[in-house]
């Protein structure tokens, strides 16, 4: 059986690098991906995210820009502890625009749904203030990312064309 996967791009195109995790889902539609495999630019829609995961997949890839401390541009793969309740205690009160992935995690629990690993491809922002497009270095992350996420889901790098 074939493993579902729902690779979902986060964040807010109006806020700089907030929409990096927006751009790489749209470059990841170029490239060829397993069976099972699903990619999709959720924006700041947490909560369509939530429902989507009631399809029942068994990973969730999010894409999103994510403050480390790092160097801006910086790539990284994290496994967030979900052990905690991911937010439960604020799973009632729901702001679609705002929703953060542990409180988008906890609604997906309160509506019956799981999902059975979850990883972050997160990058280093340089700038978050309201603007459009990504800053300098976080452009040049997008095209690794990409490629990153075809190794977790096990495609090769190759885009619809080539041979």
């Amino acid at each position: 059986m074939t493993a579902r996967v729902l690779v979902a791009g986060v964040g807010n195109i109006f806020l700089g690098d907030d929409g990096f995790g927006v751009e790489v889902a749209r470059r990841l539609a170029a490239h060829t991906l397993p069976d099972g495999v699903e990619v999709a630019d959720f924006g700041i829609r947490g909560v369509h995210l939530a429902f989507q995961l009631l399809d029942g997949y068994d990973r969730l890839i999010l894409v999103d820009a994510a403050p480390r401390g790092e160097q801006p541009g910086t790539l990284s793969v994290i496994a967030p502890d979900l052990s905690g309740g991911g937010g439960r205690e604020n799973a009632g009160i729901v702001d679609a625009h705002g929703m953060e992935p542990d409180s988008m995690l906890a609604l997906l629990g309160e509506l019956g749904g799981q999902v059975g690993e979850v990883l972050v491809v997160g990058c280093e922002p340089a700038d978050v203030q309201e603007a459009m497009g990504l800053s300098a270095p976080v452009e040049a992350a997008v095209d690794d990312a990409v490629r990153l996420v075809c190794e977790l889901v096990g495609a090769g790098v190759t885009t619809r064309g080539e041979g």
